[in-house]
């Protein structure tokens, strides 16, 4: 072996191995990377934490805007109740008002047809015949309608039916008892159109 082959084989260990750049670079960058991870490890519990709190809120406002709906809605419902209710009650008035002028309406004609009955019954108290069987199919009319011929005798005397124009002197019992009829009165359904004259014994 010559001195240039010695030489060389001992040149590496004349002095300290030089550092690598790159290797030194890259565990730089893994340190960093490290001291990055570390310090960022308290960031998703700072988020998390952000997030609930406003997902907490949000709840609570929809609460609240729930229950406001639920208000409004149960206070349309009752606004909506009372107008059904009054338009109910405006339906019944009408109605009852209108039956009403109808039974006028019937009553005045009827009124006007008691002059006809009692001319039918002069003229049948004094022998015309005749004119019964009209008088009875006009009253049989009258009375599906709702009319009433008051004319009953031997009953009690009734202020609200008969009118005492007549009075005879009876048995003494106290009793005051329609003995007569003078002139028929009448009852429109339940109207007394006018009241029977009659003649009473007590």
């Amino acid at each position: 072996m010559n001195d240039r082959d010695e030489a060389a084989e001992q040149a590496p260990s004349d002095g300290p191995v030089a550092d690598n750049p790159a290797s030194n670079d890259a565990e730089a960058n893994g340190a960093g990377t490290e001291s990055d991870a570390g310090s960022g490890s308290g960031s998703p519990s700072t988020s998390a934490t952000f997030t609930g709190e406003t997902a907490e809120e949000q709840l609570d406002e929809c609460a609240q805007l729930v229950e406001a709906i639920s208000t409004e809605r149960d206070d349309m419902r009752g606004v909506a109740q009372r107008v059904q209710a009054d338009f109910e009650n405006y339906k019944r008035r009408v109605e009852a008002q209108r039956a009403e002028q109808q039974n006028r309406a019937a009553e005045d004609l009827v009124q006007s047809l008691l002059e006809i009955l009692d001319d039918c019954d002069l003229a049948a108290a004094h022998g015309a015949d005749d004119v019964a069987p009209i008088a009875n199919k006009l009253l049989s009319t009258l009375e599906r309608q709702g009319l009433t011929k008051v004319d009953d005798t031997e009953v009690l005397f009734d202020p609200n039916l008969h009118e005492a124009v007549m009075s005879e002197e009876g048995d003494g019992d106290g009793e005051h008892t329609v003995s007569a009829v003078m002139r028929a009165g009448y009852q429109w359904r339940d109207r007394l159109l006018r009241p029977a004259m009659v003649k009473v014994r007590s």
